[in-house]
């Protein structure tokens, strides 16, 4: 029997730092045009790949999107998606939908797709014949993953919802058993915030914990 490695001792020095992380953690934006240094998406995907998920599945899948027709197809449907969330919005909180800026996607030097293969080989099934949305639950939290491994480095990440999943699965001709999950900006952030740009543009604050949080 071998020893196991002795594991790390999380301090109060990194238990603060990782706290700071979350805090600083935005959904960016506002991107410079600034490229990732060569090799550093791939980095940040191996750490990603390093999340939990159910029965061990494994079921991200990432699709790097750098061909302009397929960024174009994408550009597409979120212009006609956020004209059509635009007309459900009135009076001032239309005003304030229109202000924001809820695309990195002419600015930000990677756009990146997240799937999650819905009939993964890895796992055998285990954990998710009562709830098989864990699979897409376990890539949301790599997803959650990848914002923070590339905060660390200084690297900003938006998350594109306003969009139509079946327009960029074709755009982007994935295999028929994969779910978008998320469409992702990747990039340099122009600014850095502490204060999300939602509550600082008065959308939304945020909410108490307590409210969050049921007892029984």
């Amino acid at each position: 029997m071998t020893d196991a490695p002795a594991p790390p001792v999380f301090d109060a020095g990194f238990r603060q730092t990782l706290e700071d992380l979350l805090l600083w953690r935005r959904d960016v934006r506002h991107f410079r045009t600034d490229p990732l240094p060569p090799g550093e998406l791939d980095d940040l995907i191996r750490l990603t790949c390093l999340s939990p998920s159910v029965g061990n599945s494994q079921p991200w899948r990432f699709v790097t999107v750098e061909d302009p027709a397929r960024r174009a197809a994408v550009r597409q449907s979120f212009l006609t998606a956020n004209a059509e969330a635009l007309a459900d919005y009135h009076g001032e909180r239309a005003r304030m939908y229109a202000g924001l800026k809820l695309a990195g996607l002419d600015r930000a030097p990677v756009q990146m797709a997240v799937f999650c293969d819905t009939a993964p080989a890895a796992g055998y099934g285990l954990g998710r014949r009562t709830m098989p949305q864990t699979l897409q639950y376990s890539v949301a939290g790599a997803i959650m993953a990848l914002f923070l491994v590339a905060r660390a480095r200084g690297i900003g990440i938006g998350i594109v919802s306003i969009i139509d999943p079946a327009a960029v699965k074709a755009a982007l001709d994935v295999p028929e058993p994969w779910d978008l999950v998320a469409y992702l900006c990747i990039g340099y952030p122009e600014e850095d915030h502490k204060v999300p740009e939602l509550v600082r543009t008065g959308w939304q604050d945020r909410l108490s914990p307590d409210a969050l949080t049921l007892r029984r």
